[in-house]
């Protein structure tokens, strides 16, 4: 499998936000597929980037739409990131968005 394209153009979006652990942790999963990854393996990995994705949009939604950041009560501020990982999972897992499963095949048709 040609892990090359999922390097230049997925991680180029995790790198954009090395600063956040999660995006590193995605990135160096996804630096270590290489052809004798199983698509198990592939596949979760591309899941976890879909969840991944899908919590930036949260959180950009969120931030879009507060005005004032400060809104929010210490509870939010100490679970928001807890929680925003949580709805992006669920909604990857049964939102039936399908990035992950598109993501898996444009991967193994280049490959």
């Amino acid at each position: 499998m040609d892990i090359t394209k999922l390097n230049s153009d997925y991680l180029s979006i995790l790198q954009k936000n090395s600063s956040d652990t999660k995006a590193q942790s995605l990135s160096n999963k996804l630096s270590g597929l290489n052809e004798n990854s199983s698509d198990e393996e592939l596949m979760e990995a591309c899941e976890s980037f879909e969840s991944y994705l899908i919590e930036q949009v949260i959180k950009s939604s969120k931030s879009a739409f507060l005005e004032n950041k400060d809104e929010d009560g210490e509870y939010m501020k100490y679970f928001a990131d807890t929680m925003n990982q949580s709805y992006a999972k669920l909604i990857a897992e049964h939102g039936n968005l399908g990035i992950a499963e598109k993501l898996y095949d444009s991967i193994k048709r280049n490959s």
